[in-house]
């Protein structure tokens, strides 16, 4: 830490430096990175070279898989998110500064949301507000907002600082879907103990929406799952191929025909569906159209 204090107490290298720094440390070579960020592999490696001699210690040490960041690279690594995030910011409110409503919104959403759910929400916001460019993160990684990661998040848990404005839309349920090729070979499912002689479609590690989920259904029986990803959006391209029973969204089951709702009555599960910004972008023009427009599609969807 002292070193950093020292650091800070001198001249501020240039933020090409961190972004370089930061790009270095997620690809794990120069040359990644250079590819990365459109630059030379020297240019690359004098960046590094330029921020070590300002911080006065090493950030990175060679090894046979790479560049491995050394323990102080790591706790300078927070601060340059933030200042990429900021910088980020910056550009996207400065975009929407020309007096008409444009510029950039980054919306964040889950990846089924963002893959299934968004498109189309965004192309009718698009076709009133043709001078808005959206950029979408469609991951289940939660962008912090406060850090300004994000303009606009949908979340599917209620946020609680107190810095974010934060619309209820309402309770997304999900269920158990199978195909209709996948149900005549194998037979429809009665109870829940059934579940044990299909082949489901899971999770590979328990996350907090999944636990959350078991602990709210108790009777779900210990089941062998024949297919295993974390991504939803493989899950559900699993269910619409006929590889077996897994759990999604109601409303997505109900645009295939083939895909058919099973044990209705003995399981459902609801995500409680928030859609958040930061309170300091609740008077930007391009911010105001894109949440209302984000709410008004959301809510159309819960109602399917």
């Amino acid at each position: 830490m002292a070193a950093i204090l020292k650091f800070m107490n001198e001249a501020e290298p240039s933020w090409d430096f961190y972004r370089t720094f930061l790009m270095v440390l997620s690809e794990g070579s120069l040359s990644a990175a250079a590819r990365e960020l459109g630059l030379t592999q020297p240019t690359v490696g004098r960046h590094i070279d330029a921020l070590e001699e300002a911080v006065g210690f090493p950030l990175f040490t060679r090894s046979p898989q790479g560049l491995l960041p050394t323990d102080a690279a790591l706790e300078l690594k927070p601060y340059a998110e933030t200042m990429a995030a900021s910088s980020s910011a910056l550009l996207r409110a400065a975009s929407g500064q020309h007096g008409a409503i444009g510029g950039t919104v980054r919306v964040s959403a889950s990846e089924v949301i963002g893959v299934e759910v968004l498109p189309p929400i965004l192309a009718e916001l698009n076709q009133e507000y043709p001078d808005l460019s959206i950029e979408l993160s469609a991951s289940d990684a939660v962008e912090d907002l406060l850090r300004q990661e994000a303009d606009i998040a949908v979340r599917m848990v209620r946020p609680e600082q107190d810095a974010l404005v934060a619309l209820h839309i309402g309770a997304v349920p999900l269920g158990f879907h199978a195909h209709q090729s996948y149900l005549d070979r194998r037979g429809v499912p009665e109870t829940i103990d059934d579940l044990t002689r299909h082949s489901l479609i899971g999770f590979d590690r328990q996350t907090a929406a999944i636990r959350a989920i078991m602990a709210r259904t108790p009777n779900l029986p210990s089941a062998r799952f024949a297919l295993k990803t974390d991504s939803n959006v493989a899950q559900l391209a699993a269910i619409r191929a006929g590889f077996g029973i897994g759990i999604c969204q109601n409303a997505l089951a109900t645009r295939d025909p083939q895909l058919v709702h099973v044990l209705a009555d003995a399981f459902e599960v609801k995500l409680e569906t928030w859609l958040v910004m930061h309170e300091n972008l609740r008077a930007s023009p391009r911010c105001r159209v894109t949440f209302d427009a984000l709410a008004k599609g959301l809510k159309a969807y819960i109602r399917q």
